[in-house]
C-alpha cells in the first residue's frame, strides 16, 4: 500500500525530535509500488528517509520524503554453514538482530540495540564493539528512479569503509534502498574485542549469542540516552582517526587515552568520546543543546525545544574545543539536512 501525507511536522519522524515540516511524505509497503511511487507521488526533488535515527533536520524540507516499510526476512540460501537472508529495508535494524539471535545466526550481535532501519545500515556502514555492517553483506537492493529500474550492488562495489559507503557519495539523493542481503554464520564467531563486553559477556555465563546480546543492550541502555524520552541521534561525531606519529605525541602527554588501530598502516583511531570528555565538556549543556552526561558523543535535546541550527552551533562549539586542546579535528557522523 502507498500512503501519502502532505505538508506534514516530522519531529516524530527524526530521533533529535527537531520541529521541521515536509512538503510531502510517501510510505510504500512493497518494493514493487516504487515504479508508481515515483510515477505519480514524486517530483524532481526527493529523499529516502528511514526511521531518521541519524539525522538532523536544520530546515523545512520542500522535496518529498519517501519511505521504505516493507519488512520481509526471508532465508534465500544455506551452504557450508552459512546462511544468506534477504531482508526489507524498512524493518527495524534490532527487530533483525533479534530474530537472528533467535536462530542461533551469528554476524550482527555485536550491532545489537543501534537504532534504525536495515535500509539505513549499509548507507553508514553502522558498527559498534569490534563489528562493522559490512562484514556481513553480500548485496544491496536498490531502485533507481533515474532509470525506473531495480538494480543490486554487491558488498565489494559499496565503498564500504568506516561510516562511510557509496550511498553517502555517488549514490546520494539517487537511488532508494529496498532490501539488504546478509550472509550469517551457524557456527560460532564471538568478537570479544572490548573490555566491558567481555566481563558482562562471562558474568551472564559465557560466549554465547544470547549472552552476547544481553551485554551489549545492557551496556548500550546504560550509556546511551533513550530517543523516546531525549532527542539525540547516537553518536554525532566520528573517532578521528590520526597519523600514529600525532597519537604516540599526545600518548606521552595523556598515558591513559584510548587508541586503537585504524586498519590503515600509519594511523591510530582515537576515540573522540574522550577528547570530548577532556574538554570538560560532558553533562554541559547549553541553550536547548547539550552533551550527555554520560557518552560525551551524545548530543542530546536537552528541553525538547531545540532546532537543527542550535545544535549545529552547539556542535561546532564543541569541535572547536577538542581542536584548541588536542589539534585534532572531529568529524560529524550525522547527516545534516
Amino acid at each position: 500500500m502507498i500512503r501519502v501525507f502532505e505538508n506534514t511536522d516530522i519531529s516524530t519522524r527524526n530521533s533529535f525530535h527537531v520541529h521541521q515540516r515536509a512538503a510531502k511524505i510517501v510510505e510504500f509497503d512493497y518494493n514493487e509500488e516504487l515504479p508508481e511511487v515515483f510515477a505519480t507521488h514524486v517530483g524532481e526533488k526527493w529523499m529516502a528517509l528511514g526511521g531518521g535515527n541519524n539525522i538532523l533536520f536544520t530546515k523545512d524540507i520542500d522535496s518529498t520524503l519517501v519511505v521504505p516499510c516493507n519488512k520481509d526476512i526471508e532465508i534465500v540460501g544455506k551452504e557450508d554453514g552459512r546462511v544468506t537472508v534477504r531482508v526489507g529495508a524498512g524493518l527495524e535494524w534490532d527487530e533483525f538482530v533479534e530474530w537472528c539471535v533467535e536462530r542461533e545466526l551469528w554476524g550482527v550481535e555485536n550491532l545489537s540495540l543501534i537504532p534504525g532501519k536495515v535500509g539505513a545500515a549499509p548507507v553508514q556502514n553502522i558498527g559498534a564493539y569490534g563489528a562493522e555492517v559490512k562484514d556481513c553483506i553480500t548485496r544491496v537492493e536498490m531502485f533507481f528512479p533515474e532509470q525506473g529500474n531495480f538494480i543490486t550492488l554487491a558488498a565489494e562495489h559499496c565503498g564500504f569503509g568506516y561510516r562511510e559507503s557509496v550511498f553517502k557519495h555517488s549514490l546520494k539523493g539517487r537511488v532508494i534502498i529496498t532490501s539488504v542481503e546478509f550472509c550469517l554464520s551457524e557456527t560460532p564467531h564471538p568478537k570479544l574485542g572490548y573490555g566491558d563486553v567481555i566481563q558482562q559477556v562471562e558474568e551472564l555465563g559465557g560466549a554465547t549469542l544470547s549472552n552476547i546480546r544481553k551485554a551489549i543492550c545492557s551496556i548500550r541502555r546504560n550509556k546511551l540516552p533513550d530517543t523516546t524520552v531525549t532527542g539525540n541521534a547516537g553518536s554525532f561525531f566520528k573517532n578521528p582517526i590520526v597519523d600514529s606519529s600525532i597519537a604516540e605525541s599526545l600518548l606521552e602527554q595523556y598515558p591513559d587515552m584510548p587508541h586503537y588501530p585504524a586498519g590503515v598502516e600509519g594511523k591510530t583511531k582515537l576515540a573522540a568520546g574522550w577528547l570530548i570528555d577532556k574538554c570538560s565538556l560532558k553533562g554541559y549543556s547549553k541553550g536547548n543543546v547539550g552533551v550527555h552526561h554520560k557518552q560525551a558523543l551524545v548530543l542530546i535535546n536537552t528541553t525538547g525545544e531545540a532546532t537543527g541550527c542550535e545544535v549545529i552551533e552547539f556542535a561546532k562549539m564543541v569541535q572547536k574545543s577538542v581542536f584548541d586542546k588536542f589539534g585534532i579535528e572531529i568529524d560529524t557522523e550525522v547527516n545534516i539536512i
